[in-house]
């Protein structure tokens, strides 16, 4: 996190003081993202979440005598793309350094990472409010191996890991709160699988947090900052910010001597809701930084630059402001269909299919998503559902032409949800076809109207609404297979016969 103060605390970025007691937060995040290769990013490794420990290694990166790495060029073709999307500049000239440090899951004894020429610096990403998180700088890097605690007095190590091409993100102490740093986060993640560079899946550690989290006065400098380690959920990024926040403030406040904020590096523990100390804080000195003498520079002509700007596609702000110019969609309906590019695609083609795009939108906001958390409705979740964008278009259609009414097509549609069966066959096996014979249809509006003096003198002063307490009975009466619309026509022409 870059230490200059940049607008944090000025009038126009100022966080609310009256959540903080008057204290000024100061925060800035670092994200580790996996990309998303089918190899190492040294080696020809191929790496698979999931595999059995410790069989998708290779002489390179578990570090045998005299193996060396070599760059894949994949890897850094989705980092530049990374960078591009996220508005950044990419350097012509950049190299590799060892970061050295001693931990198990770490084979070779350092890291090879980037130190003070990263291939990447600048650009940012700007919140729905308007104000802008500034990135410092994205450098290119190999993941460490993974170490499993819980076996006791026992540590396995699993190097199935070890040499994954992350990208890590840091950002200027640009963000002012909880909430700004969960939207930071989500409107990155959607940014950089858009762009290809990754899946950002959580749940399967290709994309990390550390959080960088102090509190000043106004006018005063900053004082010591806590680092927040493996967060494995932008909710728990929120609530660990929003703990740390009010630990440190209670500190402060309470001029206790025998109570300090140290630099440190912090754990949150979820189900308590509190910040627990780790580690003390290591400075970057500690790495013993120096360049690494295995591989060359990374030199990026305007040949490679410009093949990677093309392969971007249509960023997420680009294809929200689409959805609404050209499909008529409005900002919330955008915002949720373009949470991820597998849910985009899908509203995308039903839309082409059914003609409608409202439509299309409404149904699967209110009827395919309904089901799903916001964690599920990435790729995963959308591809693995019996019903197919062709399918929800199907059953649209069936809606428009009269064949199905609302409730109807609700209940085909969880129908092709449990089945995968197409619209027209479920209609016909359930038994669902709207009626909109005349002739049955009017015999039930009669049965209706009996005894219902109140609504018929209602809707004969003017006041035809009141007709809406009399479709209820037609619909029961047809077993849910009425056409409303029709219902309501018939029952407004028989009062008006009426003497």
């Amino acid at each position: 996190m870059s230490t200059t103060p940049a607008t944090v605390g000025s009038a126009a970025t100022a966080p609310d003081p009256a959540r903080w007691k008057g204290w000024i937060p100061v925060i800035g995040l670092e994200v580790h993202c996996q990309l998303k290769t089918r190899t190492k990013l040294f080696c020809g490794c191929e790496y698979r979440f999931g595999a059995e420990p410790n069989t998708l290694t290779c002489a390179v990166c578990t570090a045998q005598p005299g193996a060396l790495p070599v760059l894949n060029r994949e890897a850094l073709a989705l980092a530049v793309r990374a960078g591009l999307a996220l508005g950044a500049e990419i350097a012509p000239w950049s190299k590799f350094d060892r970061k050295n440090y001693f931990y198990c899951d770490l084979p070779k004894g350092y890291q090879i990472s980037q130190f003070d020429r990263p291939y990447c610096k600048g650009g940012g990403i700007t919140l729905a409010n308007g104000h802008r998180i500034r990135l410092t700088r994205i450098h290119l890097e190999e993941d460490a191996g993974k170490a499993i605690h819980d076996r006791g007095a026992q540590t396995l190590v699993d190097l199935n890991r070890a040499s994954v091409p992350l990208i890590e993100s840091v950002t200027e102490a640009d963000v002012r709160s909880p909430e700004e740093a969960h939207e930071y986060l989500d409107r990155l993640k959607e940014i950089l699988q858009y762009a290809g560079a990754s899946d950002c899946d959580m749940e399967k550690g290709s994309l990390r947090v550390d959080v960088n989290v102090s509190v000043h006065r106004p006018g005063e400098p900053w004082r010591k900052r806590v680092e927040l380690k493996n967060l494995n959920s932008f909710r728990n990024v929120s609530a660990a910010i929003e703990h740390e926040l009010a630990r440190q403030i209670a500190i402060y406040e309470s001029n206790d001597p025998s109570q300090q904020v140290v630099q440190e590096t912090r754990l949150f523990d979820a189900q308590a809701g509190v910040t627990r100390s780790m580690r003390g804080k290591e400075e970057a000195h500690d790495y013993r930084y120096f360049p690494e003498p295995d591989l060359l520079p990374i030199e990026i002509d305007a040949a490679f630059l410009a093949e990677q700007r093309a392969a971007l596609g249509e960023l997420p702000e680009a294809k929200r402001a689409r959805f609404q110019s050209e499909l008529g969609l409005s900002e919330y309906d955008a915002g949720v269909l373009t949470s991820s590019p597998a849910l985009s695609r899908w509203f995308e083609e039903c839309a082409r299919l059914c003609g409608s795009p409202k439509d299309a939108a409404n149904w699967i906001q209110n009827e395919i998503l309904r089901g799903l958390s916001a964690e599920q409705r990435p790729a995963s979740a959308i591809a693995e559902l019996r019903v197919t964008p062709a399918g929800l278009a199907e059953l649209i259609g069936l809606a428009h032409k009269g064949t199905l009414n609302v409730p109807g097509a609700r209940q085909v549609l969880r129908a092709m949800l449990e089945t995968g069966k197409g619209a027209a066959a479920l209609v016909q096996e359930l038994g669902l076809e709207q009626v909109s014979d005349t002739g049955a249809l009017e015999q039930w509006c009669r049965e209706a109207l009996v005894g219902k003096d109140k609504v018929i003198a209602d809707v004969k002063a003017g006041k035809e609404k009141a007709i809406g307490a009399l479709v209820g009975p037609v619909m029961k009466a047809s077993k849910g297979k009425a056409n409303p619309q029709v219902v309501t026509e018939i029952l407004l022409r028989l009062v008006k016969e009426l003497p």
